[in-house]
């Protein structure tokens, strides 16, 4: 399962916990926030995030460009896959808006890819490997 946590407001020091933002969070101290790791580039990019802003109305096209960049970077996420393979993850960001910020996009992103990998591991033990029959 993969959680959402503010680092203002995180609870506990369950799972394997990442820092999801580019920039180390305003009032934090470093000793004071539990994580296992900082994914700096598995964050939005300086202009990605410059150009969002996080305006509600950009939000589907910020979804769009950030998957895009996401599906250009695997290796900056990779690690939150092989955590969730093994348990729980939580995402920890700073953004005020808990519905509209780059983790919400990442754990939605991440957890399609973790189904896709179910879908084609079911697939190829059934022996239907995606192939059509008869071609």
């Amino acid at each position: 399962m993969i959680e959402l946590q503010r680092v203002y407001e995180h609870h506990g020091t369950h799972g394997t916990r990442f820092l999801v933002e580019r920039l180390w969070p305003r009032g934090i101290r470093k000793e004071s926030l539990h994580f296992s790791d900082w994914l700096k580039d598995v964050a939005p990019s300086d202009s990605l995030r410059r150009w969002f802003q996080h305006e509600v109305p950009k939000w589907a096209e910020f979804q769009r460009r950030y998957r895009k960049e996401l599906d250009e970077h695997p290796d900056a996420w990779a690690s939150i896959v092989t955590a969730a393979r093994r348990g729980d993850v939580v995402l920890l960001y700073s953004s005020h808006d808990t519905e509209h910020n780059n983790a919400v996009v990442l754990r939605d992103y991440i957890n399609e890819k973790l189904d896709q990998a179910a879908n084609e591991s079911a697939n190829a033990a059934s022996g239907h490997g995606g192939r059509r029959r008869g071609h």
